[in-house]
């Protein structure tokens, strides 16, 4: 009878080991970091680590209306960069990433960014199409439109994705499909193929860990 009462016992031991270790589980933070000395509520100086955070922006939407960063704050998000008339992997990566959206679409703290690299043709307009097309409607999801030094500037230094112009490429442009996630402070903390099933079903896993980090 011990003998089951301590098997017993370490199941239960080891159950509990493992959900605290599941409650703790966070997410790494990419990009930048640097060390600064900074000072507590009490004068008491530390060293701190400061992580590279998305800056602010403003950019038209589907609806050619102005949003800045205010609209991700206290929520977050995935973000990615795309065109209307990519014929290659932007097809494949919005089909993946609306089952992410259609998962979270009533969770008021999640959102969704996409970004288009294509300043010449996709003005607000080519987006709204875009959007109803792929069925996706109201602010939750929001395609924006910008300058091609301020949409690839925020790309590639901030959001650590490569896009550009290139006349050899079947459409046009080349850019990687990568889904990034942002926290509700801006850092980035994670990046998944959006091409890829696999690496979409751990983003759908991740935003929940990421979710819980707040609300301790």
């Amino acid at each position: 009878m011990n003998k089951i009462i301590s098997s017993v016992a370490l199941c239960l031991l080891s159950v509990s080991i493992l959900s605290s270790c599941q409650q703790e589980k966070k997410l790494p933070i990419y990009g930048d970091r640097q060390t600064e000395v900074v000072k507590d509520a009490s004068g008491v100086e530390r060293i701190d680590t400061v992580y590279q955070t998305i800056p602010d922006w403003s950019f038209l939407n589907q609806d050619s209306v102005v949003v800045t960063n205010k609209i991700t704050d206290g929520k977050v998000y995935v973000a990615d960069f795309f065109f209307t008339s990519c014929s290659t992997i932007c097809p494949i990566m919005h089909r993946n990433l609306l089952t992410v959206y259609n998962e979270f679409k009533n969770n008021p703290e999640v959102m969704f960014l996409s970004h288009t690299i294509d300043f010449k043709y996709d003005k607000p307009h080519a987006l709204k199409k875009y959007a109803q097309k792929l069925g996706v409607d109201g602010p939750k999801w929001q395609f924006l439109y910008g300058t091609k030094d301020s949409v690839y500037t925020l790309a590639e230094k901030n959001y650590l994705v490569a896009v550009g112009e290139d006349s050899t490429a079947k459409d046009g442009y080349i850019h990687q499909g990568y889904l990034v996630l942002i926290d509700k402070d801006r850092k980035i903390r994670g990046a998944y193929d959006g091409t890829k099933e696999e690496q979409v079903e751990q983003l759908k896993k991740d935003i929940p860990v990421l979710l819980a980090e707040y609300k301790k």
